[in-house]
């Protein structure tokens, strides 16, 4: 009934080929840097763009069948969802993931440090201030960027308060 449509070999091609593909996006979204995944420009979105294009190819070959579709399009499911799963029950699998919160700002002291390794410039982190509401740097207690690359500001005077739902709290640690 299927023979004209299934193919085991293709089929098992596409699903590995998928796998190396979306493993290899992590890890190079993941070197990218945390800034980048929540601030995406009109390039970055174009890039990604053309990034799924050209690893289409990888994934399928030359089926570009309903079938091989399918059958890669379900492959990147299921290894995003057994992903999704590890990181969230291994702390360790996901801090190498995902990496993790950066303090950038501590009792309105800058940590210049930090700033380079994350390549934020000091005009980025003052539009992130003053995005919260914050009108100076001083007034900030804690800035930290997060693992999905936001910025959150912690202020005394703050003036919009931002909230966000996490799944679960994660201890920040101050390199200095």
């Amino acid at each position: 009934m299927f023979e004209g449509v299934f193919n085991f070999d293709k089929s098992i091609a596409i699903i590995f080929s998928s796998i190396i593909v979306y493993l290899f996006l992590v890890i190079a979204i993941r070197l990218f840097g945390k800034k980048e995944i929540a601030q995406l420009s009109i390039a970055d979105l174009v890039f990604i763009l053309l990034i799924s294009n050209a690893v289409q190819n990888a994934m399928v070959a030359n089926d570009s069948s309903l079938t091989g579709g399918l059958i890669a399009a379900s492959s990147l499911f299921l290894i995003n969802m057994i992903f999704k799963f590890v990181t969230y029950k291994s702390k360790k699998v996901s801090e190498l993931v995902e990496g993790d919160p950066v303090m950038l700002i501590h009792e309105g002291n800058v940590i210049e440090e930090n700033l380079k390794k994350q390549r934020i410039t000091m005009d980025e982190l003052e539009a992130s201030v003053r995005e919260h509401g914050v009108k100076d740097i001083s007034a900030v207690n804690l800035a930290v960027l997060e693992v999905d690359g936001n910025i959150s500001i912690l202020s005394d005077s703050y003036k919009h308060k931002t909230t966000k739902r996490r799944k679960a709290h994660r201890i920040i640690k101050k390199e200095i």
